[in-house]
């Protein structure tokens, strides 16, 4: 029928396959070839039958977001899954790998669905700030119940064979593509009719009220409440309940549109593009890593000893303090066995994933390693002693990486007698949970080490994106330029807890000052001082030194620019703003009202200005590796783009 679909005859069953490398998404010349195909198989009275399969691992995996920044193009995918729907004879949907949003939903306008076991389905458009446009918010209700829709489409997470069965959305399970064409054949010879779920009557609707809905609008999620699809997923499902299905499924195209036209989801499409751009520079042709040493088996380098085994690398960790050694260890097998207790892993890959992992107190475990990285004391004297062993001790070929977040890589390279083969991975903590590595460059790094550090990263599920160096790289380079604004903030009349709640009501993950206190303030204090050059400025992060100097170094200590019980939940604390209060008077610095408008202003202000030095520097080679880096690493709301790409939004070009 076309290059992207294909009919054939099996018998008296029409076999449509959809065959569109490498998901099989539902570019427009996939919904034409799949219009013709199906008028084609209804149409012929000698097929009794029709089968719908994708080429390849997934059955379709969604659309072409793509054309999503472009307006539509017939034939729309919702008119084609109408003639699907429409179709006199038996359509059904074989399911395998991926049937995620517009393939999903393809799925819910056949008649009946079959699939294998590996099958996963779901509607993930939540998560590009859109909702189920072609019919997925009307006829998933029929299918499933308001309660069960509500919360697949509101979570966009994929659901497995096992639930989508229990859910009663897989009508048969199959081994292979043959196996449908026999349960084809059944329903052939059983007389199943066309069974179209939008003459379905919506399970227990009437439990689906006015208040049921209030109800479950409160109980959304706090990410999901800041996403405005989510809201319109919710109107959609009430027009299920309360309109005829036509009715509703027109409101649901509005509301799409006007999700598809979004800031929002103009952000997040920007984001998609951008992290699979980075994940895309991955390194091919980089020759094999299949062992890595971790220095340090302190709360770092145990999460990146389990990134690594979970990974299938192997694994030493090393620390010469036996009793650090011990508890990095202990730490990598509770690690691993909560994640499967919590469904993530299975016993089998935990299992082996903690039996990649080794432990020693000597340095020259290291000697056989093809990728050391090096994660203990943030201080350049450390790393350096560190970097001049592994110089003398590693074999010839191995690539030394410093897990270093703001110090000089070249100056730690000088000590190894091989610049070429070391740069730094600067991982971001927790480090078996965040995705993000800064892939840093020194100005003798080969790009082979690059090629080979990018495919690490991204066989060990991570982002890697490459930057240049600088004190703090591109991260926390941009992350002092913000974090100066809050500090100086706080010192002309702005209190901590004020600061946090303006850029969390932007949708920060967290203000800058509880982050501190998470982190640990001791922290940034010992990179400061590793700053000589800035030690005469006296307000240069002044409230932050002034605290760890009274001991107050966050939630580790109870106390940090809030009190913490022992949950950890943080309470404002009024000592912190009489100190902020007599150091102003001290240095000199009026106090003022300050209005949460500028403090957004003045803080992304300086996140975007410094994005742009960065820029112009060469330190990043694009503002889409910046704002992968701060949505992945330094919780900036996805929403918003990231800050290269809110600034766009704001008019400011870069």
């Amino acid at each position: 029928m076309s290059e992207s679909v294909i009919l054939e005859r099996r018998g008296s069953v029409a076999l449509i396959v959809i065959d569109h490398p490498p998901v099989n998404a539902l570019a427009q010349p996939v919904r034409a070839g799949l219009l013709k195909a199906i008028v084609a198989a209804d149409e012929d009275p000698s097929i009794e039958a029709i089968v719908l399969h994708g080429a390849g691992r997934n059955f379709i995996a969604g659309a072409d977001i793509r054309e999503l920044d472009r307006p539509a193009v017939e034939p729309l995918l919702n008119n084609v899954l109408l003639r699907v729907e429409a179709c006199r004879k038996p359509v059904i949907a074989a399911l395998h790998g991926m049937a995620l949003g517009g393939g999903f939903e393809l799925a819910l306008a056949s008649h009946y669905r079959c699939a294998t076991r590996d099958t996963q389905i779901g509607l993930p458009e939540i998560k590009l700030a859109l909702l189920p446009g072609s019919g997925g918010t009307q006829r998933l209700p029929r299918a499933i119940g308001i309660e069960a829709a509500l919360d697949l489409t509101i979570s966009g997470d994929p659901i497995s064979f096992e639930r989508a069965s229990e859910l009663g959305l897989i009508d048969h399970a199959v081994e292979d593509l043959e196996g449908a064409l026999d349960y084809a054949r059944e329903l052939v010879d059983r007389q199943a009719p066309p069974r179209r779920l939008r003459e379905q009557p919506i399970p227990q609707v009437s439990a689906a009220t006015p208040e049921f809905f209030a109800a479950y609008r409160k109980t959304l999620p706090r990410a999901a409440r800041k996403v405005d699809a989510a809201e319109r997923i919710i109107r959609c499902i009430e027009a299920a309940v309360a309109k005829p299905f036509d009715e509703a499924l027109a409101l649901s195209r509005v509301l799409f549109e006007e999700c598809r036209t979004s800031t929002q989801s103009a952000a997040l499409r920007h984001l998609f593009f951008a992290e699979r751009g980075v994940g895309g520079k991955s390194g091919q042709g980089a020759r094999a890593i299949e062992s890595v040493c971790v220095l340090g088996a302190g709360t770092m380098g145990s999460g990146i000893a389990i990134s690594c085994a979970t990974g299938s690398l192997k694994v030493t960790l090393i620390d010469t303090q036996v009793k650090a050694l011990e508890a990095g260890m202990e730490r990598v097998r509770t690690t691993i066995d909560a994640a499967t207790q919590k469904g993530r892993m299975t016993r089998e890959a935990a299992e082996a994933a903690k039996a990649r992992v080794h432990s020693s107190p000597d340095l020259s475990a290291a000697r056989a390693a093809d990728l050391v990285i090096e994660a203990v004391f943030e201080s350049m004297a450390v790393k350096q002693e560190v970097f001049g062993q592994l110089g003398r001790i590693c074999k010839p070929g191995a690539i030394l990486a410093s897990n270093t977040s703001t110090l000089d890589i070249d100056a730690i390279a000088a000590a190894t007698h091989r610049p070429a083969q070391v740069l730094g991975m600067h991982f971001f903590s927790p480090a078996n949970i965040m995705k993000l590595v800064e892939i840093v460059r020194g100005a003798a790094t080969s790009q082979e080490v690059i090629a080979a550090a990018l495919a690490v990263t991204k066989r060990i599920g991570k982002l890697g994106v490459v930057v240049g160096n600088c004190f703090g790289f591109v991260g926390n380079r941009m992350l002092y330029a913000y974090g100066r604004e809050n500090q100086m903030m706080m010192l002309e009349g702005a209190t901590p807890w004020q600061i946090d709640r303006a850029l969390e009501d932007f949708g920060m993950a967290m203000g800058p000052n509880a982050v501190g206190d998470l982190a640990g303030l001791d922290v940034g204090y010992r990179v400061r001082q590793e700053r000589k050059a800035l030690q005469t400025d006296p307000l240069y992060y002044r409230v932050a030194d002034l605290l760890v100097e009274r001991g107050r170094l966050g939630q580790k200590t109870g106390q940090g620019y809030y009190l913490y019980n022992a949950a950890r939940e943080r309470t404002p604390d009024r000592e912190v703003e009489a100190l902020i209060r007599a150091e102003a008077l001290r240095l000199n610095i009026p106090q003022r009202e300050i209005s949460d408008r500028e403090i957004v202003d003045r803080c992304i202000g300086a996140l975007i200005g410094e994005g742009e030095r960065i820029l112009k520097e060469g330190i990043a080679a694009s503002p889409d590796d910046i704002d992968v880096i701060w949505c992945n690493g330094y919780g900036f709301p996805r929403m918003r783009g990231g800050p290269m790409f809110y600034a766009k939004s704001l008019g400011r070009t870069t």
